[in-house]
């Protein structure tokens, strides 16, 4: 079944027992039409990296008594790879009011200290699984994600410079992409999931995209930055370099010319910035200027 639905493509959309196709630069999802299972495709960028990446993942945290997706069934070809997952019961987190966004950080909160175990030894990188590899730095992890343009650009030293104390930090398991729809919640369970962004690498990783894409998303839903909750969201614990390291890299995935549409001098200053409340502040309104600027979401 998952196999043909794949062959079809994404012009037919209800093939077999899958509903209509949910269609992502990176990947393709539908939902069984009984409501019993997932089935993802990875696409263009390493598709059988990020497929391996999640299996891996989910089979330690499986190890680890963490509630995640079970894998029905798996596979590569070509140019795309798949996987079927078993659906988890529960809602996905949102954030449409401040207690929502209270109970986000919360479970964000608690999935990180479930997740974030220390890797004996500096192995850094994507996955969850290394062989061979030498020990890299935790800046080298962060900074290795912006295609190499990056490095052409007047913020970079700073930056860099800026990331340099987190190689004293412990390198920890990471989930990789932690925002609301991958946290789900019934009654007082939590699972996770969509785990194909997992890595090693500093735990403000993983805080730093939670922080961004709450922030982010409230903005994109026409939030004023004054009316961001901060004082709920900087519970999370990012720190003003990791902000800016993660705004750098959602400008760095957006069109060609956004990533130059923050100057060099905001992107310092928010690295530089040592009171949290005062980053996320900061954020909000860098973020708020970049929408207006006409970056998409």
């Amino acid at each position: 079944m998952a196999s043909s639905a794949l062959q079809a493509g994404t012009n037919d959309l209800q093939l077999g027992s899958y509903g209509t196709a949910i269609v992502r630069p990176n990947a393709i999802t539908r939902w069984a039409l009984d409501g019993s299972s997932i089935l993802k495709i990875y696409r263009n960028i390493a598709p059988h990296e990020r497929r391996r990446r999640e299996l891996v993942a989910l089979q330690i945290a499986v190890e680890w008594g963490l509630s995640v997706p079970p894998v029905m069934a798996t596979g590569e070809h070509d140019d795309h790879a798949w996987t079927v997952f078993g659906t988890v019961s529960g809602r996905p987190c949102s954030i449409r009011t401040v207690r929502e966004v209270q109970d986000f950080v919360r479970h964000a909160i608690a999935a990180t200290r479930q997740v974030h175990r220390e890797i004996d030894g500096a192995h850094t990188g994507p996955g969850w699984r290394w062989q061979g590899e030498p020990p890299g730095s935790n800046r080298g992890f962060l900074l290795d994600q912006f295609s190499s343009r990056c490095r052409k650009l007047p913020w970079w030293h700073d930056l860099e410079a800026a990331l340099e104390p987190y190689d004293e930090l412990p390198t920890v398991y990471l989930h990789g992409d932690l925002k609301p729809e991958h946290l789900l919640i019934d009654g007082s369970r939590l699972h996770i999931v969509d785990w194909e962004a997992s890595g090693r690498g500093p735990a403000v990783s993983d805080q730093a995209d939670a922080t961004f894409h709450v922030i982010r998303d409230l903005i994109y839903t026409s939030v004023t930055p004054r009316r961001v909750p901060i004082g709920i969201i900087s519970q999370l614990g990012a720190t003003g370099a990791a902000l800016a390291w993660r705004l750098a890299l959602w400008l760095d995935r957006r069109r060609s010319g956004d990533i130059h549409l923050v100057p060099a001098r905001d992107l310092h200053q928010l690295a530089a910035e040592d009171d949290p409340v005062a980053a996320y502040e900061q954020l909000a309104r860098l973020v708020t200027r970049l929408r207006t600027a006409g970056v998409p979401r």
